[in-house]
């Protein structure tokens, strides 16, 4: 009779990017947002699905799981929003628990949520929000010994914490607290420039390049009070998020001389300056806690968690410029792999199980931990909607999709399990051929449908990065931006040239993901990682001579990346995608006419 093993639920949700993980014997063998099954991005709410399809994954029910571990404790985060919002508030008690977010309240009863939906009756922990960000780092790094830091907007009371992971132990030595929040910081510009809070970050630091540093002064004399070690304090006068429902007030306005940029409308060179201006000082606090990290821990290795490790400019540099000689940085870094860490917490710490670490290799299995669809049941569904496609051998697929890459197709690829984290990885990918001049424009405008100025990422095998990036080893997770290498650049004058007319320069030989500052955002490929994806980009390598393909998610503006056959289909049928190729099926776009009715009448939107 066999060793019953131990299967740990780890969950994050309530405030944003809901999701669930499973381990087994502390190792991954699930982990997915909730987001990707209810098609709400970012979805907070309990990560039922997700919760449902990690047992299943396991062929176990909720009575196999030993342990229940949260991301973080819903009471310290009710004392912390209660004294804050008293402390900046002109109203009393009685105001402010009339007004406690619905999330508040759901996380303070997190037990009777999960023995309600799971039916569960088992026994919970409850690790502190940072220190699950920083399980989330360190336990599946490949590292005995590292230094850790996590940057967010904010977790109970926490904003910043860091500390020294060794073995199967974290310890946390110090931390900065809320209103004090560089995370926060950052998306009061994200807000006052005119993109989505928790969502739109993204953008602003694609923006940042187009931008001069004008307002860094203006920041650092007014905002925030950064020290050398790191350490900041915010001037709180300027911010509404304790006491409001925005980010910014009217001192903030007065201070840039204007109201906030409504969505959507224009974006002027002074949106990019600001953008410019708030990454700049981003990275000065992110580079000065690193050095100071490493001054207190004399660690050699760093791992990074919490949304603000989500900005790969900021990782770039310290891993560039920094003392560190290697980093790794949890792929789902934001309140998603709090999930994850939660778990490992509940393995390594509370049920006190060793770590085995394998040199050169982390434990994150290439975030490849969602949900896949065999042949059979991609085959059933395409029969079964009369969706016209030619099925071929893996070898095939391989070699035909390079072939309609260098072609100047663009392709949607669908492959193996979901992703885990905001990045796609080559399963769940839209793909284009990264030498294009138009391309960068192409996917934007008629894929995407979204701002011109969003650089994109480009997906390289590992043995030929060097060839084209300035890359400090390797960056498999896409969190590291690195300047394309001078070899391929193509120096051309851009003197006069302004905000998005710097978009019109072709800048290197392969301009689709090259940004306006020489830099890309890149992804390395091994063959032991995600051997159909490498085997792909390796036949464009040997058939046309191009080792790298652009790499953009798999979804439209405003949408979770697909997640179903179903959900590739139908985004690939929204869009000007050309195919589509989910395992061994082939869909191209021209034999679709009779599909593109059914659908119309089916989903109720438009056709290009």
């Amino acid at each position: 009779m066999g060793v019953e093993k131990t299967y740990i639920l780890g969950i994050s949700a309530f405030y944003h990017d809901a999701a669930a993980c499973l381990t087994c014997d502390g190792e991954l063998v699930a982990a997915v947002q909730e987001e990707r099954f209810t098609r709400k991005k970012h979805d907070p709410s309990f990560p039922e699905n997700a919760v449902k399809y990690c047992l299943k994954s396991a062929g176990i029910t909720i009575k196999n799981v030993s342990l229940v571990a949260f991301y973080d404790k819903p009471f310290l985060k009710f004392e912390r929003i209660l004294e804050t919002h008293l402390a900046y508030a002109p109203f009393g008690v009685r105001s402010f628990l009339s007004a406690i977010p619905p999330w508040i309240k759901q996380k303070l009863f997190i037990k009777e949520n999960i023995r309600d939906v799971l039916r569960y009756d088992g026994e919970f922990i409850f690790p502190e929000h940072h220190h699950s960000h920083a399980a989330s780092a360190f336990y599946p790094s490949p590292f005995d010994t590292a230094a850790v830091l996590t940057v967010d907007g904010v977790g109970e009371w926490a904003t910043v914490s860091f500390g020294k992971g060794e073995g199967k132990k974290i310890e946390l030595f110090q931390e900065i607290k809320f209103p004090h929040s560089l995370g926060l910081l950052y998306s009061a510009f994200t807000y006052y420039c005119g993109f989505k809070v928790n969502s739109g970050e993204y953008k602003l630091m694609g923006l940042a390049p187009y931008g001069e540093p004008e307002y860094v002064d203006l920041i650092l004399n007014n905002l925030i009070d950064l020290k050398p070690d790191g350490s900041f304090k915010l001037d709180m006068k300027y911010f509404n998020y304790c006491s409001g429902m925005t980010m910014t007030n009217k001192k903030f306005n007065r201070l840039f001389g204007e109201a906030p940029r409504r969505r959507e409308s224009e974006l002027s060179q002074k949106h990019m300056d600001l953008a410019k201006s708030v990454q700049v000082v981003t990275e000065m606090a992110v580079m000065n806690m690193a050095k100071h990290v490493y001054k207190e821990t004399g660690c050699n290795n760093l791992c990074l968690a919490g949304g603000v490790a989500l900005n790969c400019v900021a990782n770039g540099k310290v891993l560039r410029e920094g003392p560190f000689d290697n980093i790794w940085i949890q792929p789902a870094s934001s309140d998603a792999g709090g999930a994850i860490g939660a778990a490992l917490v509940a393995w390594h710490e509370y049920l006190g199980k060793e770590r085995v670490v394998t040199k050169g290799k982390d434990r994150q299995r290439a975030s490849l931990l969602g949900p896949s669809f065999d042949d059979e049941h991609i085959e059933s569904y395409l029969i079964r909607n009369n969706i016209p496609y030619e099925k071929l051998s893996a070898s095939k697929v391989a070699k035909i999709t390079a072939d309609l890459i260098a072609a100047q197709k663009v392709i949607g690829w669908f492959q193996g399990k979901m992703e885990f984290g905001p990045r796609a990885l080559g399963a769940r990918s839209i793909l284009g051929d990264p030498r294009s001049e138009k391309m960068q424009s192409i996917i934007n405008r008629k894929i995407k449908f979204r701002e011109s100025f969003r650089p994109f990422a480009p997906s390289i095998i590992a043995e030929k990065s060097a060839e084209y990036f300035d890359l400090i080893g390797e960056s498999p997770y896409m969190l590291l931006v690195a300047p394309v290498s001078k070899e391929k650049r193509i120096q051309n004058d851009q003197v006069g040239l302004i905000g998005l007319e710097k978009l019109k320069v072709k800048r290197s030989r392969i301009p689709a993901i090259t940004h306006v500052d020489y830099s890309a955002r890149v992804q390395t490929v091994k063959r032991e990682d995600n051997s159909r994806y490498y085997d792909m980009i390796n036949a464009l390598y040997e058939n046309h001579g191009c080792p790298l393909v652009i790499n953009t998610s798999f979804n439209v503006r405003g949408e979770p990346i697909v997640c179903t056959p179903e959900d590739a289909y139908k985004c690939f049928m929204r869009t000007n995608m050309d195919y589509l190729v989910m395992e061994n099926f082939v869909i191209d776009k021209t034999k679709q006419d009779s599909a593109r009715l059914r659908l119309e009448e089916v989903f109720e939107f438009e056709l290009d």
